[in-house]
């Protein structure tokens, strides 16, 4: 082989192996898992050290006091599985009970999440009608 070539397999596999190291090593430390209440619930504790809950808004159990939002997250399939959100920070317009929601935080060890991020899906008003 010559030497160029020796040099340019070299460099390329440096290059892949750089890289290879970078995408693990993000992939590892920045992992958020997206979960349902019921998958949350069956979770280990681990995961849920970081990730992202989806479900709708209990309308029993919702208090507002200043700067903090107290709700439990019910599952969209099973209503029976609730999770207690605590939320300090702003609350989007399109809050309210029955709404659709995604909480970004974590448990603490009173089984509560404590979510630094709350955002409201969408409501359907501002989708495109279908007209058949």
């Amino acid at each position: 082989m010559k030497k160029t070539t020796r040099i340019y397999l070299l460099a390329f596999g440096l290059l892949a192996a750089g890289l290879g190291y970078l995408f693990v090593s993000g992939l590892g430390e920045n992992s958020v898992y997206f979960l349902n209440v019921s998958e949350a619930m069956a979770a280990e504790p681990d995961k849920l050290r970081q990730a992202r809950l989806f479900g709708l808004v209990s309308p029993a159990d919702l208090s507002h006091s200043t700067g903090s939002l107290a709700f439990r997250l019910v599952d969209k399939d099973d209503s029976s599985l609730r999770i207690p959100v605590v939320y300090t920070g702003i609350v989007p317009d399109a809050f309210k009970p029955g709404a659709e929601v995604i909480v970004e935080g974590g448990m603490n060890s009173e089984g509560h999440f404590r979510a630094k991020a709350l955002m409201t899906k969408c409501p359907s008003k501002y989708q495109k009608e279908n007209r058949s």
